[in-house]
């Protein structure tokens, strides 16, 4: 998880939810962009369940990758 503290909890979920999403920030480290097409309600879904844990979309998803595919010895 991520040592960052999460943003002040929007007012109206619902239309946070449904809202287009935020510029992303200028990462600190090397990172590349991952774009998937997922349905608006499974993007809802994973949005509120990152709220719920109080991270974000990005952070869930590489928690995620990482527990899926962890690096391997080569």
């Amino acid at each position: 998880m991520s040592d960052k503290p999460f943003a002040a909890r929007p007012a109206a979920v619902d239309a946070w939810v449904k809202a287009a999403p935020a510029a992303a920030p200028v990462a600190t480290r090397f990172t590349a962009r991952l774009t998937i097409d997922v349905t608006p309600a499974c993007r809802a879904r994973i949005k509120i369940a990152a709220f719920g844990r109080g991270q974000t979309v990005a952070d869930m998803v590489r928690d995620l990758f990482d527990r899926e595919f962890p690096e391997t010895q080569a």
